[in-house]
């Protein structure tokens, strides 16, 4: 990256759209905390911030204008905070009007969620130890298509939503997660229900067993969801890399970010795999509306989501100087009362900041 005019340092833009909800107290949380760990790391960031969201959706009819997506697409990163206020604006409309417009429209068929256990974090497993994973979820399609409709009235009316599995998406979920396995513990798993779903994940699983053949290197397992549930609960020290379907890595992450002790300090990104849209970075929480509000609001999960953001722009210092201080507070017990602790979000924020100065981990997040 060439020096612009005036001999300025290269800086990272970053998009910010705090959106709903909790997503205004912790978004800008996060970003102070953003600028703490990079001041003085070289390239800086950059910070415009958008109003979108449900707010701006009762005034203009529109959960962000029909620009929006070329407004975004010179930013490096997209920094997102939360969608979401069912009690005002439909949960159809705030997710098909924002967040999916975005990750489909800038081709981010790539969900990204690590799961790992923090000391001092109230998981409820007897051993959480072990617990140290990463969700690789396809994006795109599969069960979230949005082809199907309504036939028929009264008792005999019917529903239809149509799943659609192409080989190209498949492919690229599964390909990203065996190379992030080598990263790791050199072990993928594949959630599936081909016992049961007759067409599409009897696909899957083909798909996931050719592309499994191109890395002998990486241990490989195929389980059915249900049981795959089970095993995050009763022996996730066994689980490394699992890929998904769009549904079925839905709902493990939010498994896995239970397990962790709260669904409140997990991180996630939406990438593009072939690089050529800007990638999104959100915490897994949502917008939390009934504490909305209140300053009490967890901001560990947009923090550790600032964790991703840092790795995949290239600032690994920073990134693991930032999620050692997360891991320090949460140790210490500086968090916010769903944890335990008595800190505001600020003060949580505050105590992350402190601990910036002198925090070092060569260990990444995911």
């Amino acid at each position: 990256m060439s020096p612009p005019p005036g001999g300025q340092a290269p800086r990272f833009r970053i998009a910010v759209i705090p959106g709903d909800g909790i997503g205004k107290e912790v978004v800008p949380v996060a970003v102070d905390l953003l600028r703490r760990a990079t001041q003085g790391a070289g390239p800086g960031l950059e910070f415009v911030e958008f109003p979108w969201g449900c707010d701006y959706y009762l005034e203009s009819g529109r959960m962000m204008p029909d620009d929006a997506l070329g407004t975004l697409r010179p930013f490096d990163a997209i920094f997102l905070g939360a969608i979401g206020d069912p009690a005002r604006v439909p949960d159809h409309v705030s997710l098909w009007g924002l967040l999916l417009a975005i990750r489909r429209g800038f081709h981010q068929s790539l969900n990204l969620r690590p799961a790992r256990y923090l000391p001092g974090l109230p998981s409820p497993l007897r051993d959480p130890a072990g617990l140290d994973l990463l969700v690789v979820r396809e994006n795109s399609e599969g069960e979230y298509s949005r082809i199907g409709g309504l036939l028929g009235d009264g008792p005999d009316e019917q529903a239809f939503q149509v799943s659609v599995f192409t080989r190209r998406a498949a492919e690229r979920a599964m390909r990203f997660a065996f190379e992030a396995s080598r990263r790791r513990r050199r072990h993928v798993t594949c959630a599936t229900k081909s016992n049961a779903i007759e067409h599409t994940m009897p696909f899957w699983d083909r798909v996931f067993r050719e592309v499994a053949a191109e890395y002998p290197d990486v241990e490989t397992q195929i389980i059915h969801v249900d049981a795959l549930a089970a095993r995050l609960v009763t022996a996730p020290g066994s689980l490394d890399v699992i890929v998904a379907s769009n549904l079925f890595g839905d709902i493990l992450t939010d498994l896995s970010a239970g397990l962790m002790g709260s669904i409140g300090v997990a991180p996630a990104a939406n990438i593009d795999p072939d690089g050529g849209h800007p990638p999104m970075f959100e915490p897994v929480h949502g917008s939390a509306p009934d504490i909305a509000g209140l300053g009490i609001a967890n901001p560990i999960g947009q923090a550790w989501t600032s964790v991703l953001l840092l790795e995949h722009i290239g600032l690994a210092e920073p990134a693991a100087r930032l999620m050692a201080a997360i891991e320090a507070v949460v140790a210490a017990g500086e968090v916010t009362r769903d944890l335990g602790g008595r800190l505001s979000t600020v003060g949580a924020g505050e105590a992350i900041a402190a601990r910036l100065g002198s925090a070092s981990a060569p260990r990444a997040s995911a």
